[in-house]
């Protein structure tokens, strides 16, 4: 008899496709099985060279548009979070053994982050709604600094486990 596979997990969008200002979704494989609480943890323990430079520059900005600074990651570990808790400047939405979704949300956009483990293999998706003229400029520029720094990430993890 052969072993049953698991069903896909669908990422968590955070609205139709064809409402989103921006849409990204990247996956690795990695060499063991492990669940998104501990891929965050991993990921966020040691953030890329540069991002804290970056997150005081998007701070300086946006606070000008009346955006909350949100200052960057923290590099605490999350313990055992629950929806409504926060994970640095996210709100946790849901939480299981194969997903963790976050959110972020002003009145410039609206983000959610959506980490997804099928056996070793982890997809990090990241939706946007912009709902003005600032959150379409934002995401200009962070649009692709955020798919270069998730493959970064995703990166240096799955390397971090072989």
């Amino acid at each position: 008899m052969t072993p049953a596979v698991p069903a896909p997990v669908v990422p968590a969008l955070v609205a139709a496709r064809d409402q989103l200002a921006y849409f990204a979704s990247q996956s690795v494989t990695l060499p063991l099985t492990i669940g998104p609480l501990e891929v965050w943890n991993r990921m966020m323990a040691a953030p890329l060279p540069g991002m804290a430079l970056a997150f005081r520059i998007r701070d300086a900005i946006s606070a000008r548009f009346g955006v909350e600074r949100i200052g960057g990651f923290s590099g605490r570990p999350a313990g055992q979070p629950r929806p409504g808790d926060r994970l640095d400047f996210f709100t946790v939405e849901a939480i299981s053994p194969d997903q963790l979704v976050l959110t972020a949300r002003d009145r410039h956009l609206d983000v959610m982050i959506s980490t997804d483990c099928n056996g070793p293999q982890v997809t990090v998706t990241a939706s946007v709604v912009t709902h003005n003229l600032f959150g379409r400029a934002y995401m200009l520029p962070v649009g692709p600094a955020h798919r270069l720094i998730v493959r970064l990430m995703l990166n240096r993890l799955r390397r971090s486990l072989t």
